[in-house]
This record gives structure tokens, C-alpha cells and sequence, in this order.
């Protein structure tokens, strides 16, 4: 779901920008020291998952986990994607600097909404648990390509075959994301339910 560089407008851009510091300042804020070995383990994970692209017109599909991310991280999401795509950016120069912001926004704010909207059934055992871990996956990649949609259609009106071309693609990636999500929350509450922060608020 990277965007290239030289797609969007500067006003977009600094929307991007903003809410990517402004997430970051807040998940910095609430980062507990004891919690960083998670982050950096997701933040890997999100790195490695999200290396293989398909190219589909100014962007390109691949794994977020954007879901996972939320539900764990709560707002230590957006340094921990922040970080992800500076580094893709940096060694495979997927993205670019200058477009950062967004693509940041892109994936991380979707999983903080998934966060607040999930993260209470996360704490249920059973069906619950599993429904709300699969709908985080779904979601996250929804409103990811919605705001990726959005970006293209608020920047030229001409992309907007492009941002329908984004959501039509996506769909199948719900449903990837949501199955991966619920498989690895219902193996982390089972093995490690301390990773997930079972039980503790």
C-alpha cells in the first residue's frame, strides 16, 4: 500500500505528515519501556511482511498486518510502521521520504481505529475473541485502502479509476489479513497470552 513519490499533491501531503506526527508523538508518549521488545518484534514482522509487492497502478498491494499491529500496540503502532517503511524506504526505496507521512497514515491509523474499536474484545475467550481479531484484520485493510483512495482522488480527480482499481484489489487481502489475524491471536492467547496483554489494561 506504499504510494511512489511525485503521485500526491503537497496538500496532501501535509495532511499526511501531521497526522503521522502527531501519531507518533502520542505513541512515543505511551510506549512503556517493558512493552519495547513487542514493538520491535512487530515492527520485524510488519517490515518483512509487507517486502513483497504487486504492483497495481501509482501503488501496490502487499501484507500490512495492520490489524495484529493495532490490537497489540495500541498507539505505539505508528513509530513502530514509522520506523518499517523509513527502513524499506531506505534500503529498497519502496515509497520515498517525502511521502512518508502518508503512507504511514495510511497503515497505521487504520489500526488504531481497530485498537479502540476490538482491542475490549480481545479480553473475551472463545468466538468472541476470534471474531473481533478477524474483523481487525479485515477492517484495518479497508479503511487502509479507503484512505489510500482518497489520497489519490483528493490529489487528482484523473486517479480516480486508480483509487476504485485500490479497493476492488484489496478485497481479497480482508479477508487474507483477517484470517492471519484471528490464527495468531488465538495461537498468542493459547501459548502467550501475556504478548497480547491479556487481562491487563
Amino acid at each position: 500500500m506504499h504510494i511512489s513519490e511525485g503521485v500526491l499533491s503537497p496538500p496532501v501531503l501535509l495532511v499526511g505528515a501531521a497526522v503521522t506526527t502527531v501519531g507518533t508523538a502520542i505513541g512515543l508518549k505511551k510506549l512503556d519501556y517493558d512493552r519495547i521488545m513487542t514493538v520491535s518484534l512487530l515492527t520485524a514482522t510488519f517490515f518483512v511482511a509487507s517486502l513483497i509487492h504487486v504492483p497495481i497502478g501509482p501503488g501496490n498491494v502487499h501484507l500490512i498486518l495492520g490489524g495484529l499491529m493495532g490490537i497489540v500496540l495500541g498507539w505505539s503502532c505508528f513509530p513502530a510502521i514509522l520506523v518499517a517503511l523509513l527502513l524499506q524506504t531506505l534500503f529498497f526505496n519502496y515509497g520515498g521520504l517525502v511521502v512518508l507521512g502518508m503512507n504511514t497514515t495510511i497503515m497505521a491509523l487504520p489500526a488504531l481505529i481497530c485498537f479502540y474499536l476490538f482491542r475490549p474484545w480481545i479480553e473475551k475467550n472463545g468466538h468472541k475473541r476470534k471474531i473481533a481479531a478477524f474483523a481487525a484484520g479485515s477492517l484495518a485493510i479497508l479503511i487502509s485502502s479507503l484512505i489510500m483512495a482518497i489520497a489519490l482522488w483528493s490529489t487528482d480527480q484523473g486517479f480516480i479509476q486508480a483509487a476504485q482499481l485500490v479497493m476492488a484489489v484489496h478485497i481479497p487481502l480482508m479477508i487474507i489479513e483477517g484470517l492471519i489475524t484471528m490464527f495468531t491471536v488465538s495461537f498468542l492467547a493459547k501459548v502467550q497470552p501475556e504478548f497480547l496483554r491479556i487481562g491487563k489494561k
